[in-house]
């Protein structure tokens, strides 16, 4: 049974196609992401994702004139100083920038640009292009002329969001999750700043404790501020219940550029109803107005700049700015802060995205409707409208409706969360210990991938449940607090069966390196090989390989997949170990868990190796 909220959204835009085109055709689903406008106000270019296009998007007709097919998903955009070429992010193994005529929409030429480049963006000084290659830990500036890579550094985990400063002083990049080891006191990602002209690192700053996610990013054109939107996860209480934001609020941070330092973060959620997975960030063009879209409840967000800092420093100077804050400190637990100068508007379409403005309207990327949604920013009563990108409506396949309710806070009570807000990206990990129920009180456990998760039962650290099916219908009763139709959870079934391992940057080519190719004989040597065998390395049963603690020890844990092990750090059922060579060096003592204490600093390398390879 399909969703009944995406039932009637999908009728809705099948009609409107219907009129509008005289006929519906079928194809693959585009999922907009990016959006940017033209340097005329007329159109936006949009880069569709999973449709590997590039399109022009008319805003007078609210229709797409033309597109340019690519190679691989788009991820993302940015246009020349003069307006007359558009770079597009092509993401894969072997990423590469595609050069496009921004007029005609053809492609000019392509350049490599290193494995899974996403958000681009452009410093018009030097005609210098910066990228994310998100799962190297990469930013590298390229030369647009040229296409070769002119410097590059490596920031702490996962870069997703870029933006350079009007005055060309400062590259702020978004750290999606924390890193280091997760059993401590605080666990949060940061944002680091950078010098634009050689890359060098002016300060990362650690946003509150348990923030991850951190998605969207902008500056203000006076050089003075920044805003990030991300989770904020209260990870340190036990799971029991939902109201008032108890496990996952969603907000947006303030970081004073000129001094480099973190000012306060603001909680975009009511006392009473969740704002899910914020994501695209945007200012309006008189910097009143910040708007902000709420991926996980279909919403666009938007508040009073003026307001929202006049409140700001009432609070820094101790004066009484709620019932709650009186304070700075009590800031960012606040869900009644933004009462009075922050306005959610309901979009017709799903998944909102990217954001841009033009003039006085918001273009939205729907990206799980194929859609962009509008919204103006000068009525006292703003109403969404939607256009519809393609005519594919007929048709919602099973793994995309999963997609759609995995990543849906309409699912979950009051709309705090989702199933993405604890694994995001594609059903990844959020790097944070939890302390679920299902094993007891005052045993945190961090995060598993649910890739492979249906493959490799049982599921959890404990393996508590005996497969994932049962774990998914136990998440949506007990983390998402809700009673749901089965079809939901069959749906979700079929979305994670149809994850597949993304391959590993730690390749050079496809291939292993010579320190990987000697890390696989270790492997076998060190009796790793044992446990972790056959195609998925696992046997499917679980040992007690001295990793319990406190009550749990001498526990058999359950042995995991290796998959895609470079990207689920930090390490162990707690996440104490930061680093794969932790797991060895730090947490093995015994040899319990491979016959490791004997090897040399190289041989451990190179077992570090063969396992990021995997």
């Amino acid at each position: 049974m399909l969703h009944e909220r995406a039932r009637g959204f999908k009728f809705v835009l099948l009609l409107l196609a219907f009129l509008l085109t005289g006929q519906i055709a079928q194809g693959e689903y585009l999922s907009p992401l990016e959006i940017i406008k033209s340097p005329d106000n007329l159109n936006l270019y949009v880069a569709l994702n999973t449709g590997r296009q590039v399109a022009l998007f008319d805003i007078n007709q609210n229709k797409i004139n033309k597109s340019v097919s690519l190679e691989q998903p788009v991820a993302g955009l940015c246009l020349s100083k003069d307006g007359t070429r558009l770079f597009a992010s092509e993401s894969g193994p072997k990423g590469q920038i595609a050069v496009i005529d921004a007029q005609n929409l053809s492609v000019i030429r392509r350049f490599p640009c290193g494995h899974y480049p996403t958000v681009l963006t452009l410093n018009s000084l030097d005609d210098t292009i910066f990228v994310c290659n998100r799962y190297a830990d990469k930013v590298s500036a390229f030369d647009i002329e040229t296409g070769k890579e002119k410097y590059a550094t490596t920031v702490l985990r996962q870069p997703c969001a870029l933006a350079l400063s009007p005055d060309g002083q400062y590259l702020l990049v978004n750290n999606f999750l924390p890193s280091g080891a997760a059993d401590g006191d605080y666990t949060a990602a940061t944002v680091s700043i950078l010098k634009p002209d050689d890359f060098s690192i002016i300060k990362n700053i650690t946003l509150p404790n348990g923030s991850q996610a951190l998605t969207g990013l902008t500056i203000t054109a006076d050089n003075q501020y920044a805003y990030v939107t991300h989770l904020i996860s209260r990870y340190q209480l036990p799971t029991t219940q939902l109201d008032r934001g108890w496990m996952n609020t969603n907000a947006m941070s303030i970081i004073d550029l000129k001094n480099a330092k973190w000012i306060n973060s603001v909680l975009l959620d009511d006392v009473d109803l969740g704002a899910a997975n914020p994501w695209g960030i945007a200012l309006s063009p008189d910097n009143k107005t910040i708007v902000i879209a709420i991926s996980g409840n279909h919403e666009l967000c938007l508040i009073d700049r003026a307001g929202l800092h006049e409140r700001l420093d009432k609070a820094a100077r101790g004066e009484r700015v709620t019932s709650v804050t009186s304070s700075a400190d009590y800031v960012m637990n606040d869900l009644s802060f933004l009462v009075d100068i922050k306005t959610r508007i309901k979009l017709k379409g799903l998944g909102p995205r990217g954001v841009s403005i033009i003039r006085n309207t918001a273009y939205v990327s729907e990206y799980f409707s194929d859609s962009i949604g509008t919204v103006p920013l000068d009525s006292s009563h703003p109403r969404a409208t939607s256009w519809p990108l393609s005519e594919n409506l007929d048709q919602i396949s099973l793994v995309r409706q999963g997609e759609i309710f995995f990543n849906d806070a309409s699912l979950c009570f009051q709309k705090w969360q989702s199933c993405a807000s604890c694994h995001p990206d594609n059903g990844r990990v959020d790097a944070l210990n939890w302390d679920l129920m299902n094993d007891g009180l005052g045993n945190p456990k961090n995060t598993r991938t649910m890739l492979l998760a249906h493959q490799t039962p049982p599921a959890m650290s404990l393996g508590v449940r005996s497969d994932a099916e049962t774990a998914v219908r136990a998440g949506i009763r007990h983390i998402q607090f809700a009673v749901r139709p089965d079809e939901d959870a069959q749906a979700i079934d079929a979305y994670l069966k149809s994850l597949q391992p993304m391959p590993s940057p730690y390749l050079v080519d496809g291939q292993l390196t010579p320190a990987a190719q000697r890390g696989k004989l270790i492997f076998e040597k060190t009796n790793c090989a044992v446990c972790h065998s056959g195609e998925l390395y696992t046997n499917l049963k679980s040992f007690d390989v001295g990793t319990g603690r406190y009550r749990e020890i001498n526990k058999p844990f359950d042995t995991p997949t290796l998959i895609e092990l470079w990207r689920t750090a930090p390490y162990l059922h707690d996440g104490r170990a930061a680093t794969v060579a932790d797991i060895f060096t730090k947490f093995n003592p015994d040899d319990k868990h491979g016959r490791t204490q004997q090897l040399t600093d190289s041989e451990i390398q190179d077992l570090v190796a063969w396992l990021l390879s995997l």
